[in-house]
């Protein structure tokens, strides 16, 4: 078995800013896991919130003994050593999930929605993000997400009214609202979510901070717009600590360990009568369609990561009417452009 792996600079068609910072270019690490002549793919996007970057994930991975993994059909048992080796290094440890896991597919020669019972044709449609920005940015933003029936709007508390209203001058689509953590003061954060009712948003993702639970469980009472958590909820111990604070929770392949954990997510929370949310970071094709292959168990779907940059090195999951429409190839279904 040989597992290979190199960190790319993913080029964003539009500087992305959330309340956390912006950028122009998010590096990632490919890995590839050979074995008895197949490949799987694997990606992983660190996020420095949750205290990962590309050269972590590189040690991480170096650390990796792959005779320890060497029945890649066993997934439960490899998911266990490799949070052995960690309990954090949560995209590392994703990127080695969906090599794995895309391996599997391709030797059983079906698409995992196929290895989990699931059809392509109960896709959801994604919604497209629309980050911070100037007003007139934002306006070419909107127009370029025509196709996309729900848009995903970045606030972080400085200008939230000036970017509603610029966002509204241009559309009246469905609008979906991510604060990351954005408002700290639950008073203000009150008025500000009273203020997004009146205009229509369908729900908010992370108000507040997420050592500010209560706060979170506070503002909920007072408020009927539904509130998912974000970065209230990493992994599936996190699940049953949002009762009462949270409808529903935004799962991240990057931020949960991969396919395996999510899955375990997923059902959690459905026990639990929690809406369900998939999203992203700035991610290829690769980890975008390994999240795809669950879309059919979502109630929403944000995974555009792919689409915000211009220089995907794969193909697989594409987007039709804003819909997800899964790739009838097996594992993950991607493929290297030119390859």
């Amino acid at each position: 078995m040989n597992l290979r792996y190199h960190a790319f600079d993913l080029e964003l068609k539009h500087t992305f800013t959330i309340a956390r910072g912006s950028q122009d270019v998010s590096r990632v690490v490919f890995i590839e896991l050979e074995h008895d002549g197949i490949t799987g793919y694997g990606e992983a996007s660190p996020s420095e919130r949750f205290n990962e970057t590309p050269d972590s994930v590189i040690e991480y991975i170096k650390r990796i003994d792959i005779e320890k993994i060497s029945n890649l059909f066993n997934i439960e048992r490899n998911v266990a050593y490799l949070e052995s080796l960690s309990s954090k290094d949560y995209s590392a440890r994703a990127a080695i999930d969906i090599a794995m896991y895309d391996w599997v597919g391709k030797a059983l020669g079906v698409p995992l929605y196929k290895l989990w019972g699931l059809s392509p044709d109960d896709t959801p449609k994604t919604s497209f993000t629309i980050g911070i920005d100037s007003p007139d940015v934002l306006e070419k933003k909107v127009r370029e997400a025509e196709e996309y029936p729900f848009l995903k709007i970045k606030l972080d508390g400085t200008n939230d009214e000036e970017i509603m209203k610029t966002i509204r001058s241009v559309t009246d689509k469905v609008l979906r609202v991510d604060v990351n953590e954005g408002w700290t003061i639950r008073e203000i954060a009150l008025e500000k979510m009273l203020w997004l009712q009146r205009e229509g948003v369908e729900f908010i993702e992370q108000p507040m901070p997420a050592q500010q639970l209560l706060d979170t469980a506070w503002l909920r009472e007072r408020a009927s717009l539904p509130v998912i958590a974000d970065e209230n909820v990493v992994s599936v111990y996190d699940v049953p600590k949002l009762r009462g604070a949270f409808d529903g929770i935004n799962i991240k392949l990057m931020k949960c360990g991969g396919l395996n954990a999510a899955l375990k997510m997923i059902y959690s929370a459905k026990s639990m009568k929690m809406k369900i949310m998939m999203g992203c970071m700035v991610e290829s094709s690769v980890a975008i369609s390994a999240a795809a292959q669950l879309s059919p168990l979502l109630d929403y779907a944000d995974l555009d990561g792919n689409l915000l940059i211009k220089n995907d090195p794969f193909e697989g999951v594409t987007v039709h009417e804003g819909r997800l429409v899964l790739p009838d190839k097996p594992g993950i279904g991607v493929f290297k452009k030119g390859g």
